[in-house]
């Protein structure tokens, strides 16, 4: 919309007519914005939505505005009109027409008659707010025509926006809610029995009320550009809209998640009866071996062997028992758990069986040292040897006797080494404590 020059002194014919000429110019392109904001789609949709909130308190405002608009814009075209009579009156204006002309055009002779609502509805910046009639130059009802299309452009153009985008937006997502209803229905995942059943109902209620908001006051989810003068400057508030994105994207891999356990929890559970059929048999191979060593090894503290832990079973024929029944959502949670202690389980089994036949394989270490100097002194042709020979039954004896006192054993074995490296000129070999500290070796 445009601008007019300042007043000045008389005008003469040219300086007429080239305000003539501007001012029409002005009045076509004021009367095509105001023609387009008329039609525009958002002023429409204002005018027949139930408004709330702050959009209904400035639609107030700006339909008064509009209002005002267009008799400003009648008294503009009406006043133009009388300029333009006055210089057709003849080719050569005279002294008097121009004088006529120059009031016309450039003094405060324009008055505008308002009706008393839309002059108390109208933004309070407008200094004439209130009055029933006002006078304006044509510079001035310009200015003030320019002050009113803007803030109700950027009013219209703010609503449009928003309506534009979010409405559209809420739907499509509370469609892709509504398949994930369907979904989570189909796998047991219902409110007050999954807690993602319950987030499913609060993102419904949520995006509900979301979108009666944005339709009923769309200016409450506008967040303006700072710094931004044109009309419509900002963008629509996501916030809600994004976090229940968020919630509602969640809720879909938890679900996959359940889906998941649908298609391979007869694998799972068979595979959880063979974690806990080892474990149990590593358990009772730890009994017998306890048995073993308590018949075998003498003065050795033997860990007790507990037997397997019944609530797994128990556990494990629920999960069987939610997998016929499909209910997944609940075997989902009860598999990831038996999973995990069934594992802890076989490790504490396999711990087990180590911690008890400890003693034999001290044992067993024994032996083969004792076996292993003899062939050393059979080498350097000591085989014969009474000495040795003497030690090392002795140490013979005391390791396959049964039971074995694995201490006294080790320093039968220890008198032996130190015999034979005594006997074939090497360094003695040290004192030692006992099967611990051989074990620590």
């Amino acid at each position: 919309m445009g601008v007019t020059d300042p007043a000045g002194p008389v005008m003469d014919r040219d300086e007429v007519d080239r305000a003539l000429a501007r001012l029409g110019a002005e009045h076509e392109a004021i009367e095509t914005s105001l023609l387009a904001l008329q039609d525009h789609a958002g002023r429409r949709l204002l005018e027949g939505a139930e408004l709330t909130g702050t959009t209904r308190e400035r639609w107030t405002a700006a339909d008064a505005s509009i209002t005002l608009l267009w008799a400003y814009f009648d008294a503009y075209t009406d006043a133009l009109r009388s300029a333009r009579e006055i210089r057709a009156r003849r080719r050569w204006s005279s002294r008097e027409d121009l004088v006529e002309l120059t009031e016309l055009l450039r003094g405060e002779s324009v008055t505008v008659a308002g009706s008393a609502t839309a002059t108390a509805n109208a933004p309070t910046l407008l200094s004439a707010a209130g009055r029933l009639s006002e006078r304006f130059s044509l510079t001035g009802l310009v200015d003030r025509m320019n002050e009113l299309y803007a803030t109700s452009l950027d009013m219209v153009v703010t609503a449009d926006a928003v309506w534009s985008a979010l409405p559209a937006r809420i739907d499509l997502l509370a469609a892709e809610l509504q398949r994930t209803r369907t979904l989570a229905h189909s796998v047991g995942v219902r409110p007050g029995e999954h807690p993602a059943g319950d987030d499913l109902e609060r993102i419904t209620r949520t995006l509900t009320k979301l979108r009666e908001d944005v339709v009923s006051d769309p200016l409450a989810f506008w967040v303006p550009t700072q710094g931004s003068s044109a009309p419509g400057g900002g963008r629509p508030d996501t916030t809600v809209y994004d976090r229940e994105a968020r919630a509602l994207e969640e809720v879909r891999r938890e679900i996959d998640a359940v889906l998941t356990v649908r298609q391979d929890a007869e694998a799972r559970l068979i595979r959880l009866r063979d974690v806990l059929s080892r474990a149990d048999r590593t358990l009772a191979e730890a009994r017998t071996a306890r048995g073993e060593v308590l018949a075998k090894i003498a003065a050795t503290e033997v860990p007790v062997v507990s037997g397997p832990p019944t609530v797994l079973q128990e556990q494990l024929a629920t999960a069987a028992e939610y997998r016929r029944g499909a209910q997944w959502h609940r075997l989902s949670p009860l598999l990831e758990s038996l999973e995990q202690k069934a594992e802890d389980e076989l490790l504490r089994a396999r711990e087990s069986l180590t911690a008890v036949t400890a003693p034999l394989a001290v044992r067993a270490e024994l032996r083969g040292r004792l076996d292993a100097y003899k062939a050393k002194v059979a080498r350097h042709g000591l085989a014969e040897d009474p000495f040795l020979v003497e030690r090392y039954d002795a140490a013979r004896r005391m390791l396959w006797s049964a039971p074995c006192d694995l201490r006294v054993a080790e320093q039968a074995v220890l008198r032996y080494q130190r015999s034979v490296a005594e006997a074939l000129g090497a360094p003695r070999v040290p004192q030692q404590g006992g099967p611990e500290d051989r074990r620590g070796e």
